[in-house]
């Protein structure tokens, strides 16, 4: 069974920030991601990004790439499944 697009964006983030399976399964739309995840500096942004692009089958361009979408989990998966659905 495929993951959708937020249970893979949690496999990530539990990945590529060594996060615990239980952090990141109490995550929502609404929970806060860069400056309130330590863990989550632009070192692992680059990570980040390198996986979502690997496991969700996307390019992501620089130009594509600002703050905002890291700001909650809910704005990331709104910016992957965008990028998923072309």
């Amino acid at each position: 069974m495929p993951l959708n697009t937020q249970e893979t964006l949690r496999a990530i983030l539990s990945d590529v920030l060594g996060l615990s399976a239980d952090q990141v399964a109490v995550m929502d739309d609404d929970t806060e991601l860069f400056g309130a995840l330590p863990e989550l500096d632009s070192m692992a942004v680059a990570g980040l990004l390198t996986e979502m692009e690997d496991r969700l089958g996307i390019v992501i361009d620089d130009d594509d790439v600002d703050g905002d979408i890291f700001a909650t989990l809910g704005s990331l998966a709104a910016f992957a499944e965008n990028k998923v659905a072309g």
